[in-house]
């Protein structure tokens, strides 16, 4: 009974949804159908940093101590910056054996150990000493740097609203060109995304030192790229 239940309420929802689909594709007399864009820029309040510490060696104890000795030094920069290591986020954690493809037996030569890692900040000004200091101790084999809103909420609304606004003013031009007036919502659909600029790679392993200390770090006196959230709205509204 129960799954006879959920079964005609699933398909309740699915009718629903293609009848709203099928007026929005299919207008109904005395109504106008509009499409618009709108989109809200912003400065980010995060910048995201993520690289992946890999080590390789002749066996799998030897490049997981390699990989901890790399994991230590990261938090110690992290440390030295007044971060909290724990802030610092693992995304994935691997071990694989490596193969001498050459030989038919495709002999185990040895053991790679790799792990991402990603770390958010507030204090944009930590962001160039954080990526030196990880250069100078030869941690991660790459860095990438993005900027981003720690919440999306506000500018997904506020672009919403200036689709919104759009698709209103285009449907009050109809109504105006036809005579007609134009009435109430009926019926509107909702897309939004966020568009996230990536620096990468800002340093690579490998660099020398006194190269990385010649000039400035690659982000000082720039400002990152505004955060651009965009939306379409779709809207039905009844002519009058």
């Amino acid at each position: 009974m129960k799954t006879t239940l959920a079964t005609l309420c699933a398909v309740l929802v699915l009718s629903a949804l293609a009848s709203a689909q099928s007026n929005a594709l299919n207008p109904m007399p005395n109504t106008v159908f509009v499409g618009a864009d709108g989109k809200f820029e912003t400065a980010p309040d995060t910048a995201l940093i993520q690289f992946n510490i890999s080590a390789q060696a002749d066996n799998a104890k030897d490049a997981y101590d390699q990989a901890a000795k790399q994991a230590e030094a990261t938090r110690q920069v992290l440390r030295a910056n007044g971060i909290d290591p724990k802030s610092a986020e693992i995304g994935f954690f691997s071990v694989n054996p490596q193969y001498d493809w050459k030989n038919p037996k495709h002999k185990v030569i040895g053991y790679q150990v790799t792990t991402s890692v990603s770390l958010k900040l507030k204090d944009f000004s930590k962001i160039g000493p954080v990526t030196q200091q990880l250069a100078d101790a030869s941690v991660g084999e790459s860095q990438s740097l993005s900027y981003t809103l720690d919440s999306t909420e506000e500018a997904k609304s506020k672009a919403v609203a200036d689709a919104y606004r759009r698709a209103h003013a285009s449907a009050q031009s109809l109504a105006n060109a036809s005579g007609r007036t134009l009435g109430e919502l009926s019926y509107a659909t909702v897309d939004t995304f966020e568009n996230i600029h990536v620096i990468t790679p800002m340093q690579r392993r490998g660099m020398p030192m006194a190269m990385a200390k010649e000039g400035p770090t690659p982000t000082e006196e720039f400002s990152p790229h505004n955060v651009t959230t965009t939306a379409h709205v779709n809207a039905m509204f009844v002519l009058k």
